[in-house]
């Protein structure tokens, strides 16, 4: 196992490299310009000397090599810096955003733990409802608890957050008045009232987010505990005198839960993305929202370094995943 890590880390350097080869291109040939947003009272030669100064001047190839050295020198070289209070960056050009004119990471850090408090806490949550729900609805087949698990279910794949984020705050903000209808980015937890505060704000899009995540988790769970469940080695288990409990929970569930492992594993880098939409309708200032903003104003650093990042999580979660599936199944080892 320790061998198989080792060498899929070192084959994710070249394929990252790529990754980010192809993000450049693509961003390369993507219409619109930075200076577009500069207004038009601004004489054409000040827009040429601002476009030499965001480094648009330089050829193509040496703007992705200093990106690439910004990015995988310089930006871990600030992150030491910071954790150990050396100086190894003091003077260094760092990964800047077009829109703000401050490095990208440091933006990127402010507004993670906006993301992660909403879209982790929904993902846990999920996951927290999702399992037992695809457990008992494979073991009692058919019954009232699989069809009303398998409404909610397409429920929750049909319904776009679009249209459920914004009946939850007419229902939930307009009608009742129970929970605020735009996020406060702004509340700092410090005593029992902003705490309960914090809980009420995250309480509509928590829910949102919740829904399309456990539809999806619930259903693979069934379907993985169903395939599991008419397999020979239950039937001996059942015919030796072991306890259903200990068949469904023990053997069943750690066998079922291989494929599971790989839905969960490559979401959570969406945790880190932020979910986009739910995002813009509760005005929640995170990941997703960065991105679209960046989009918008054609700031290519900020969206190159933001789709990199993602891109790192999900090789990197991949990898989890498979070191998991020998976890799970002693049967399954890389040789």
């Amino acid at each position: 196992m320790l061998t198989f890590t080792v060498r899929r880390l070192i084959l994710a350097v070249p394929t990252l490299l790529f990754i980010s080869l192809v993000i450049f291109l693509l961003l390369e040939l993507a219409p619109g310009d930075p200076m577009a947003q500069v207004p038009l009272t601004v004489p054409p030669e000040v827009k040429e000397k601002m476009r030499l100064a965001l480094g648009l001047g330089e050829p193509a190839p040496i703007r992705f090599w200093k990106w690439l050295v910004q990015f995988f020198w310089i930006e871990p070289q600030v992150l030491v810096d910071h954790v150990f209070g050396t100086s190894f960056s003091e003077g260094d050009l760092r990964v800047i955003s077009w829109q703000t004119r401050s490095p990208v990471m440091d933006i990127v850090v402010q507004r993670l733990p906006q993301t992660l408090s909403v879209v982790g806490t929904a993902y846990i949550v999920a996951i927290l409802i999702a399992l037992p729900i695809g457990i008992y609805s494979a073991y009692r087949q058919y019954s009232w608890f699989d069809q009303l698990g398998t409404f909610v279910s397409m429920v929750g794949f049909s319904v776009p957050p679009f249209f459920s984020g914004v009946l939850v705050i007419v229902i939930f903000s307009v009608q009742l008045g129970w929970f605020p209808s735009i996020y406060d980015t702004t509340l700092k937890v410090t005593d029992w009232d902003s705490f309960v505060k914090q809980l009420q704000q995250m309480v509509m899009p928590v829910m949102v987010l919740a829904l399309q995540i456990t539809a999806q988790l619930s259903r693979f769970m069934r379907a993985s505990m169903l395939d599991n469940l008419n397999q020979d080695y239950v039937r001996t288990a059942r015919a030796k005198g072991i306890g259903e409990y200990t068949v469904v929970m023990v053997h069943v569930l750690r066998n079922s839960m291989i494929p599971v492992v790989t839905v969960i594993a490559l979401g959570i880098p969406s945790i880190f993305g932020g979910a986009i939409i739910t995002e813009q309708v509760f005005k929640v200032n995170g990941i997703g929202q960065l991105l679209i903003g960046a989009i918008q104003a054609n700031d290519l650093p900020m969206v190159q370094t933001l789709t990199f990042i993602f891109a790192v999580l999900i090789v990197l979660f991949n990898l989890i995943a498979d070191v998991l599936y020998g976890i799970l199944d002693p049967r399954i080892r890389y040789d």
